[in-house]
C-alpha cells in the first residue's frame, strides 16, 4: 500500500487530530443512519493507504469539506480511481501539482512511513518513463493564480538547486535532504500554485524539476529508495511540462543509476535506451556518455561482454565531445574521470583487471569534488587489492577515508564498509591498519 499523503495534508490543513477526524466521521455516519465506531487507529490505517469501505470515504470528504469550507473530492483525499501517485494520467497537470506538493509537505514534516515506502516495480515503475516519452504533450501550462510568478522567482529556484547540489556533494544526502524538501514545501509549492503564462510556466516547471531531482538524489543517498523513486517520477513529469527533453533524459539517468544499485540490470538498460532514444538531438555529450557508461555496467553484470564493450566505445566517444560551458547545470556531475570509473566497474565485472585498473587510476588523477573522489579511490583500492598490492591499497584507502570525513551518506558508508572488509581479509599489516582507520569512522553514527 502507498501512504496517503493527500489525506494527511488535508487533515493537517483542517487542523483536526486523527481521533477528532474519526469522531467527526462517526457523527456524520449517524446522520445517515450508520453505526460507526472509528478511532484514531483507523485513521492511521487510512494514512498508510487502506481505503475504508462503503460510504466512509464520502463521509471523510464531507467532514473535511465543512472544516475547510470548500468542496473536497475522493481524488482530493487520495481515495479516487487515480490513486495517490498517478495523477498525471487522469488529473492533468494541476492534479499532479496537488499530489506532488502533498508529498513534499509530508516529507518536510518527517512522516516516518514515507522513508519506508517500497520501490514500485512492473508497469507502475515503467509507466512514468513511457508517459514522458510518448504523447500527449502539455499544450499549455499557463495557470491563473493569486500572485504572478516572475523571473526573480525562477532565478531563486535555480540558485537553490545549485546550492543544495553543492551541499549534497560536501555533506551527503542525509544532511541535505531535509533542507531541500523544506525549500520545496515553503518556496516551490506556492509558486507552482501561483499565476503564470505558458512561457514562464515552462521555465518554472523546469527549475522545480531540478530541485525535485536533488531531493530524490538525497533520498536515494539516505537509503529511502521508494521515496527517491517517487521524487524521480515527479521530476520526470515536471520535465515533460517544461518541454525540455534533455532534462527528462537527465532524470531518467538518475533512475538508471538507482536500478543499477538495486541490481535490476535489464531495467537499467531499457531506461538508458529510452533516454537516448527520446531525448535524441537534445541530449548533451556528457549525459550521453554517462548513459552509455551505465549501460555498459549493466550489460557487464548480465554477462553480455559484446554489448558492454560496444557501450564503452560509445561512452568514451561522447566523453571526448564534452566542452566546458556547453552543458546545462544538471549534468555538471559528469566531471573528468567519471566515465573512466564507470568503465572500470564494467571491465571489472568482465574480468579485465588490468583494463579496470588503468581506468581507475586515470579517474583518481582527474579533478573531482570530494564525494566523487571517494568513490574513485574506493574502486582503485579494490583493484589494487585484487592485483596483490595490499600496501599500496592501504595508502589509497586512508586517503579515501580522509576525503569522506564529514559526509553523511549511506552510499558512501556502503563503499567504506566494503573497502574495510577487503582490507581486513588481505593479511597485510598496513591494510589491516587502514581497515581499523575506516572502522573508527564507521563507528560514528549517522
Amino acid at each position: 500500500m502507498e501512504p496517503n499523503v493527500l489525506l494527511e495534508s488535508l487533515i493537517d490543513e483542517a487542523g483536526v487530530s486523527r481521533a477528532g477526524l474519526a469522531g467527526h466521521v462517526n457523527q456524520a455516519g449517524r446522520a445517515r443512519g450508520l453505526s460507526l465506531r472509528y478511532e484514531h487507529t483507523a485513521v492511521s490505517r487510512w494514512l498508510k493507504g487502506q481505503r475504508p469501505r462503503g460510504q466512509v470515504p464520502d463521509l471523510i470528504c464531507d467532514v473535511l469539506g465543512r472544516r475547510l469550507r470548500r468542496p473536497v473530492t475522493l481524488d482530493d483525499i487520495g481515495m479516487g480511481v487515480t490513486g495517490v501517485f498517478t495523477p498525471a494520467r487522469d488529473g492533468g497537470l494541476s492534479g499532479f501539482v496537488e499530489h506532488a506538493t502533498a508529498l513534499w509537505r509530508s516529507d518536510d514534516q518527517q512522516r516516518p512511513h514515507l522513508a519506508a515506502v517500497p520501490v514500485v516495480t512492473g508497469t507502475t515503475a515503467v509507466m512514468p518513463v513511457w508517459e514522458w516519452e510518448n504523447p500527449p504533450e502539455d499544450a499549455d501550462v499557463a495557470r491563473p493564480g493569486p500572485s504572478r510568478v516572475g523571473r526573480a522567482d525562477i532565478a531563486m529556484l535555480r540558485a537553490a538547486r545549485a546550492h543544495y547540489e553543492q551541499m549534497y556533494r560536501k555533506t551527503g544526502g542525509i544532511a541535505t535532504r531535509s533542507r531541500v524538501v523544506g525549500f520545496l514545501n515553503a518556496e516551490a509549492a506556492p509558486l507552482l500554485r501561483g499565476g503564470y503564462g505558458d512561457a514562464t510556466g515552462r521555465q518554472l516547471h523546469r527549475a522545480t524539476a531540478g530541485l525535485v531531482a536533488v531531493a530524490g538524489i538525497c533520498a536515494y543517498d539516505s537509503d529511502a529508495h521508494g521515496l527517491a523513486q517517487r521524487y524521480f517520477h515527479q521530476a520526470l513529469r515536471l520535465a515533460k511540462a517544461s518541454g525540455d527533453r534533455g532534462l527528462g533524459g537527465y532524470v531518467i539517468a538518475l533512475l538508471v543509476n538507482q536500478s543499477l544499485h538495486l541490481a535490476d540490470f535489464r531495467r537499467s538498460v531499457a531506461f538508458a535506451e529510452a533516454a537516448l532514444r527520446a531525448a535524441g538531438p537534445h541530449i548533451t555529450p556528457a549525459l550521453a556518455a554517462d548513459l552509455h557508461a551505465m549501460q555498459a555496467k549493466a550489460y557487464a553484470r548480465l554477462g553480455d561482454s559484446r554489448a558492454a564493450l560496444e557501450c564503452i566505445r560509445h561512452a568514451e566517444a561522447e566523453a571526448g565531445r564534452i566542452r566546458t560551458g556547453g552543458e546545462p547545470d544538471e549534468t555538471g556531475y559528469v566531471q573528468p574521470g567519471l566515465v573512466n570509473v564507470q568503465v572500470a566497474e564494467a571491465l571489472l565485472s568482465l574480468g579485465d583487471l588490468a583494463g579496470a585498473r588503468e581506468h581507475a587510476a586515470v579517474a583518481v588523477r582527474s579533478p573531482a569534488h570530494d564525494r566523487g573522489t571517494v568513490h574513485r579511490l574506493a574502486m582503485l583500492t579494490h583493484l589494487e587489492l585484487l592485483q596483490g598490492e595490499a600496501e599500496k591499497a592501504a595508502g589509497t584507502a586512508c586517503e579515501m577515508a580522509e576525503r569522506a570525513r564529514g559526509m553523511e551518506s549511506r552510499r558512501l558508508r556502503d563503499r567504506l564498509r566494503s573497502v574495510r572488509e577487503h582490507l581486513a581479509a588481505s593479511g597485510c599489516a598496513d591494510a589491516e591498519a587502514a581497515a581499523d582507520v575506516i572502522g573508527g569512522a564507521l563507528r560514528v553514527p549517522l
